[in-house]
């Protein structure tokens, strides 16, 4: 089982990377009336998701987070307010979203000022149209060759086109000398298999975190090396017990977890369109008394009611509410 492999792996290698092995919460990003970020509620909704038990860290500036909407300026304080709020010793990931090399770069030297641990590079918008290795490899380099921070990849969704990177890419980038690990969001359990077999051989140093919300209990089921997923920040209990379960063995226990995340995953990604996710996520906080507001910044206006509806709805079928 995975869980009697650890100690070993541990013991023998010791990679840097291991230090990020677990779970990690997306969280996402208050915003006031006026659209600017409500700095006490962002710090209060930080520190919960941050201190609930199981969680080794937090995914700030990543989808969930609304990065591709933020300014620079923006998303350093969203990393200060996170460094200041959290427990001691939480890791902290930040998510790294620009179309430019050089701006992708002082966009980490600013997260390593702000405090984070380790960034995220996600692939810019505009490789869904074009993308290869060499442009892939290269905007990694520039927008880490500055910094000492630890660096994650993030495979995108099998409906991604080109951002999605191919297995010979995948393979040119986790051999990169600062890639500790890949947020694997495939969102589709054949496609997490391969990628995993395939790092594990060419990278094993390397950890592939499963992170498509709908299918963890899958994804936990062939093996990981933690998660990062913003249903964290939501329902943090879910996803540790969950992860325990797989992680022990308990299988009976994983797939009573797994009945009660089903319903909200599939609520919050597995509803159409898929671009209301983290706008579904702000509305269950929301539900749950959590956060004054669930508004979003434009063009994203709010759900309509027959969403708020089914997320209620949701919400009280895996008895959060």
């Amino acid at each position: 089982m995975v869980g009697a492999a650890l100690p070993v792996r541990i013991l023998m290698t010791a990679p840097a990377s291991e230090r990020f092995r677990g779970l990690y919460a997306a969280t996402i990003c208050p915003l006031l009336p006026d659209g600017a970020i409500d700095e006490p509620v962002l710090a209060q909704h930080l520190r919960t998701v941050a201190a609930a038990d199981g969680m080794t860290g937090l995914l700030v500036n990543g989808h969930a987070g609304e990065n591709f909407m933020l300014d620079r300026a923006e998303k350093r304080r969203v990393v200060e307010i996170a460094r200041a709020e959290c427990p001691p010793g939480t890791v902290l990931i930040c998510g790294i979203n620009a179309e430019d090399s050089h701006e992708a770069r002082r966009h980490v030297e600013d997260a390593q000022a702000a405090g984070a641990d380790a960034v995220l590079i996600f692939p810019p918008f505009s490789w869904g149209l074009s993308q290869d290795g060499d442009v892939a490899l290269r905007h990694h380099r520039i927008a880490t060759e500055t910094s000492g921070l630890p660096l994650f990849l993030y495979q995108a969704g099998v409906g991604a086109g080109t951002m999605a990177y191919a297995p010979e890419v995948l393979v040119r980038l986790a051999r990169l000398p600062n890639v500790v690990g890949i947020k694997e969001g495939s969102w589709e359990t054949s496609a997490y298999e391969a990628h995993q077999r395939l790092v594990r051989r060419v990278a094993p140093q390397v950890l592939m975190m499963a992170s498509g919300d709908e299918h963890l209990f899958s994804c936990f089921a062939l093996g990981t090396d933690g998660s990062q997923v913003s249903l964290a920040c939501v329902a943090p209990e879910f996803i540790a017990g969950l992860y325990r379960a797989m992680l022990a063995g308990d299988l009976a226990t994983a797939r009573a977890w797994n009945d009660r995340i089903y319903p909200l995953a599939k609520a919050v990604y597995g509803t159409s369109p898929g671009g209301h996710a983290t706008a579904r996520l702000k509305a269950c906080l929301k539900l749950l008394g959590r956060i004054p507001d669930d508004r979003m910044r434009a063009p994203m206006g709010p759900l309509p009611s027959e969403e708020i509806a089914m997320l209620r709805g949701a919400l009280q079928a895996c008895g959060l509410l």
